[in-house]
């Protein structure tokens, strides 16, 4: 693995490569602070319109993999109706080219389970903003790998998994900025083994700057 101007130093954990990066951390901690204090009244809003959508809970959590393999839980605002998986399985039965979309992405264009304020929120990632709150504990960055579920690990980056894993994932990124769920597996692992060689404070600048307009026009977001 190459060297960044944040790397410090690494320590031997089990089969995980940990990478400690105590400048990314301050920045993260510092920025992520920032954000939830300057944004409080959209979090407001965002979980009024949440709660009196449909039924059920505010926020999300949704088990996945972090830095070392640690599980973690990364908090979003619900999106989907009551009963997802049991709407989804029956879909997915019914329909055999979603269900080959599914496959190969994860994910659904027309997804049936989606509740209407749902779309809204994830065309433009405002559901991810909770995350923030994960940024604070140390669960994630504000950019790094995006976290994946614990399936998916070895499927999709195969040997690289224990380089992807070294450091903690993000709310954004470069696969957010460089086609999201327009992109295929391998692209994926490319791009973010790519960002975990060259990693820098500017470059984690202009992510999160690339982000705003990637939000605002939705492009690959479903």
């Amino acid at each position: 693995m190459e060297e960044s101007s944040f790397l410090r130093w690494t320590t031997q954990k089990s089969d995980y490569v940990i990478v400690h990066d105590p400048l990314k951390r301050v920045f993260d901690t510092a920025f992520s602070l920032c954000f939830l204090i300057c944004f409080s009244p959209l979090f407001l809003l965002l979980s009024l319109l949440v709660y009196f959508s449909s039924p059920g809970p505010i926020f999300y959590g949704h088990e996945r993999i972090g830095r070392a393999g640690k599980k973690i839980k990364c908090w979003k605002f619900r999106t989907m109706h009551k009963n997802a998986d049991k709407i989804l399985t029956k879909m997915l039965k019914k329909n055999p080219v979603m269900q080959a979309e599914w496959n190969l992405y994860y994910k659904l264009k027309s997804d049936p389970r989606i509740t209407p304020i749902g779309h809204f929120l994830r065309k433009t990632s405002l559901d991810e903003l909770p995350q923030f709150f994960n940024v604070l504990v140390g669960e994630l960055s504000v950019v790094g790998p995006r976290p994946c579920v614990e399936k998916e690990l070895h499927q999709n980056y195969g040997e690289k998994v224990l380089k992807i894993l070294s450091i903690r994932p993000g709310i954004t990124g470069v696969w957010q900025t460089s086609g999201r769920n327009n992109l295929t597996r391998e692209e994926r692992v490319k791009i973010e083994e790519t960002y975990i060689d060259h990693r820098t404070l500017l470059l984690d600048l202009k992510l999160i700057l690339k982000t705003v307009p990637m939000m605002i026009f939705s492009k690959g977001a479903y």
